[in-house]
């Protein structure tokens, strides 16, 4: 915008205002008596010129050669179409006119703050790179320990209090690790020994080998933290009722087998904390035996044996060898079922052999002679073994059903009770001095 006629500058020093092009500035003396040279070092009125141009206004100035009283400037602009406008353009009065300061005393402090603002530039600018170095880059004497506690078997352990110890002057820091057991130490310097010391209760403690932070190994993850319990010996001894331990032997006595393979199940190796089974348990271990893989192969087995031997009296061929395959599954399946599950649970009575181990040779082969006659009731007490010797006599009167005419009577009745005690007194000898240490399972039980 163009000079208003109110409007006031100061032209003791470098003056500059904006007209429009073509204008005439007049410099007038408002007191020419305080003047000892022009104003102008050349011209009084001077035309303005197109120093910076913004649309069709332009800019002018004028430096008078020493402050003057009053500095009157006439512009002559051309504003608008159809004629020019004259601006009087009226100057202040100086502050040391106004207050009566002596001038040389302004000159001094205009010098002074202009030195002080000097100063204060180089400092800003000296200051400004460091700061901004200081902000950009982190400090490379700074690292981190981190890592998770765990126990021996891998589980996080929350709560932990964890440690983190240095030689003087360097001081301990503690933390208790979250709720995923982690830990983490910030603002680390290098070149320090380290160590993690993690305690808690139930625990041993456990302290790191020493941890030196280095710039190019500045953050540092702690592995191999496996927390020992505090008392091995301790035991923890869990209640349960006498039908869950009994479900419980069942299944671990279903894993004994000789050398890895040939079942093994009605044996208890651990007898004093046997617990008596139930019903649905005698008839369960029962049918586990029959249709084990290896028992049927073993019915095999013996059902070729017989063959050769020509007994009973099947005949020869595929047919004959069918019949006996036929007879012998007849005959273990009703032994152990009847014996093993039947009168077992009708009589109360246990259908397993109780390992002695220990003791003389004599007593424990007395032991294993008298398993099919004698056994431990549901009771705990040692009993006549009714159920042995009953369903050998029932599985070997059933043969009478299926065997030839020529193999029918009781003379073949009572022999084949006579082999089946014979096999159960066998089985008890070989039970009590070699198959425990032919049972992987049972040796790591034990």
């Amino acid at each position: 915008m163009p000079l208003k006629p109110t409007e006031t500058l100061r032209v003791w020093q470098y003056t500059s205002a904006i007209v429009f092009e073509g204008a005439k500035i007049l410099a007038r003396e408002d007191n020419p008596t305080q003047l000892q040279q022009p104003a102008f070092r050349d011209r009084s009125a001077q035309t303005a010129q197109p120093m910076r141009q913004r649309g069709q206004q332009l800019r002018f100035s004028v430096r008078p050669r020493k402050p003057s009283t009053g500095l009157k400037l006439v512009v002559d602009s051309f504003d608008r179409p159809g004629g020019w406008q004259r601006y009087l353009l009226k100057t202040r009065r100086l502050a040391h006119q106004r207050f009566g300061i002596p001038l040389a005393f302004l000159h001094v402090v205009r010098n002074v703050m202009m030195l002080w603002k000097c100063q204060l530039l180089i400092c800003f600018m000296t200051v400004l790179p460091a700061v901004a170095q200081d902000i950009a880059a982190p400090d490379p004497q700074i690292g981190n320990i981190n890592g998770t506690v765990l126990d021996v078997y891998g589980d996080i352990v929350p709560g932990a209090l964890v440690t983190l110890q240095c030689s003087f002057p360097c001081e301990n820091r503690t933390q208790t690790a979250n709720d995923t057991a982690a830990f983490n130490f910030r603002v680390l310097k290098f070149g320090v020994p380290y160590q993690v010391r993690i305690s808690v209760n139930g625990f041993e403690n456990w302290t790191s080998p020493a941890i030196v932070l280095t710039p190019d190994h500045s953050v540092f993850l702690v592995t191999g933290i496996k927390l020992q319990i505090a008392d091995p010996s301790t035991t923890v001894t869990v209640y349960g009722s006498t039908d869950q331990i009994a479900v419980e032997q069942v299944h671990l006595a279903e894993q004994q087998r000789v050398l890895g393979f040939i079942p093994n199940f009605y044996v208890v190796y651990d007898s004093e904390n046997a617990v008596p089974l139930t019903t649905k348990l005698k008839f369960q271990l029962a049918m586990r035996v029959s249709v084990d893989p290896v028992t049927v192969a073993g019915v095999a087995f013996m059902a070729g044996v017989r063959q050769t031997a020509h007994s009973p009296d099947y005949g020869l061929g595929a047919k004959g060898y069918g019949q006996r395959f036929g007879a012998e599954i007849a005959d273990g399946f009703s032994d152990i079922l009847i014996g093993g599950a039947v009168l077992p649970s009708l009589l109360h009575q246990d259908p397993r052999y109780f390992y002695q181990g220990t003791g003389t040779t004599r007593s424990r082969l007395q032991h294993a002679l008298a398993s099919p006659f004698i056994c431990k009731g549901d009771n705990g007490r040692w009993q006549p073994n009714y159920s042995s010797v009953g369903g050998d006599l029932a599985s070997s009167a059933l043969l009478n059903t299926y065997y030839p005419d020529s193999n029918r009577g009781a003379g073949i009745v009572f022999g084949q009770f006579a082999v089946n005690t014979a096999e159960r007194e066998l089985s008890g000898i070989v039970q009590e001095f070699i198959l425990r240490k032919l049972t992987p399972h049972a040796q790591k039980a034990n």
